[in-house]
């Protein structure tokens, strides 16, 4: 069950807002561990726990100009309301003009108080990446091998989230085609070898697990055919091939109406989807099998949900809290 909710420590006075932009959030003591905790909570609170996480709205640009999106969810665990936006500009990197922008504006709804207007460049990918860590550990919790596909922010924070859920890992490999990327995504995983990998082909066949975690520029992609028997394919961005998710015996998502609203790429040519299996809240609280045969091929959709931009909001909110950070204005 949830905790209840805890009072507001003040966060800022009356008529002001408390900013926490991206410097005052860096060097914070993040815990991986703490992290998987705190999103597993916001999960297991979306049954039962008086949490609502709604269908993103999704606007696509002309030509795909531009990308943006806004969720709104609340999370009951910790008693917190957030309100997040998102643009991309030049998602698919084709007039090198990419840019990135997002917000979180979060509120404590049991005083009603605002907590801060926040930076997520940053929490963006460490919720998704502790969200991709639950669904392989769900599917393969024996897992000893896995592989990342793409070497962007995602990428960069995938294997050391995963790592944290999974200590047990013996062979950590990454595939990508940007050589500033592979570096930080080897040097990112403390005390932990990480294979560069060249064939992607045969680099997933001995996956236990493999993560599509590249951009809209993604130029290759792993195939349903090169998977092995009991092998699970996460897909949070771009580098595993809707023929996975098509032919997988079992698919999971964390939400399958979010999943059908943000997967047009996953299609098939009569615009349909196949079914999915589980849900992850349901997963987590043992209500419905992450796979159902240990040869199974699992595919796991990976959609942002606002309601763990809530939890982990708060928890990285307290942290700075307690570290003096962030700037107070005027602004009611």
């Amino acid at each position: 069950m949830p905790s209840t909710p805890s009072p507001s420590p003040g966060y800022a006075p009356p008529g002001q807002l408390w900013l926490l932009p991206r410097r005052a959030q860096e060097g914070l003591d993040l815990d991986h561990r703490q992290v998987l905790a705190v999103v597993e909570g916001a999960y297991r609170a979306l049954r039962g726990g008086g949490s609502d996480n709604p269908v993103k709205t999704v606007v696509d640009g002309p030509d795909h100009r531009s990308l943006s999106y806004s969720m709104v969810a609340r999370d009951g665990g910790t008693g917190t309301v957030c309100f997040k936006a998102v643009h991309e500009a030049d998602p698919r990197r084709t007039r090198d003009a990419y840019r990135f922008h997002s917000f979180a504006f979060l509120v404590d709804d049991a005083t009603g108080e605002p907590i801060a207007l926040m930076d997520v460049a940053e929490l963006g990918p460490l919720r998704s990446s502790a969200t991709t860590a639950l669904l392989a550990r769900a599917a393969r919790p024996d897992a000893r091998s896995a592989l990342v596909v793409g070497t962007g922010v995602q990428g960069r924070t995938a294997l050391p989230m995963l790592v944290a859920a999974l200590p047990e890992l013996e062979r950590l490999q990454v595939f990508g085609t940007h050589s500033e990327g592979l570096r930080a995504v080897r040097d990112g995983v403390a005390g932990r070898e990480v294979e560069i990998v060249t064939d992607l082909e045969r680099a997933a066949g001995e996956a236990d697990i493999v993560i599509g975690a590249a951009g809209l520029s993604v130029t290759r992609e792993v195939r349903r055919a090169w998977m092995k028997p009991g092998a699970v394919a996460v897909l949070l961005g771009y580098g595993v091939h809707p023929d996975v998710c098509h032919g997988a015996d079992h698919r999971i998502a964390t939400d399958t109406a979010q999943m059908h609203a943000t997967c047009g790429d996953l299609r098939g040519p009569d615009g349909a989807l196949p079914v999915v299996h589980a849900e992850l809240p349901d997963i987590l609280l043992g209500r419905a099998p992450a796979r159902r045969h240990p040869e199974d091929v699992v595919f796991a959709y990976n959609s942002g949900m606002a309601v763990t931009d809530a939890a982990l909001g708060r928890y990285v909110a307290d942290l700075a809290l307690a570290a003096g950070r962030g700037e107070k204005v005027d602004f009611w």
